[in-house]
This record gives C-alpha cells, sequence and structure tokens, in this order.
C-alpha cells in the first residue's frame, strides 16, 4: 500500500469518526487543527485506525504521535 493510499483511507476513518465530510488530513494535521478531537476522541480514533488496517498500536505509539504523518509512517511500517 502507498502512503497515498493510506492517507486516503485515513481520510475515510476521520471523515467518519469525527462525522465531518470536509477533513482532509496530511503530514501536518494535529488534534489542534480538528475541532472536535479530543482526548476521548483520539481512543476512538486509535481504534477505527486500527480497524481499518487491521493493525494494533502500542501504547508507545499512541503517546509519541506528533501528528497524522508519523500516524501514517507508523501504519506503513506495521502492513
Amino acid at each position: 500500500m502507498s502512503r497515498e493510499e493510506v492517507f486516503e483511507k485515513l481520510n475515510e476513518v476521520f471523515r467518519d469518526v469525527f462525522d465531518d465530510e470536509s477533513i482532509t488530513v496530511n503530514d501536518t494535521t494535529t488534534a489542534d487543527d480538528i475541532e472536535d478531537w479530543d482526548s476521548l476522541e483520539h481512543i476512538n480514533l486509535m481504534a477505527a485506525v486500527e480497524s481499518e488496517f487491521g493493525i494494533k498500536f502500542s501504547m508507545g505509539q499512541i503517546m509519541t504521535m506528533k501528528n497524522v504523518g508519523e500516524m501514517a509512517d507508523i501504519i506503513l511500517q506495521k502492513i
């Protein structure tokens, strides 16, 4: 799977989790960029991403992700 394909799937997941069809994520997107992205939604988001890609993030990976680009990098390593 290419990085572009990962971002296409991530866009779908983010739109579903936050119920906002206008969301488009990129390498530098953070929780500050999405209005409803709080700690509770972060848990929902991680679960949805894991389900979509058939992977599991470690707690350390979840805690150290600084942006969606880092999330995509981890996804690409795991698939």
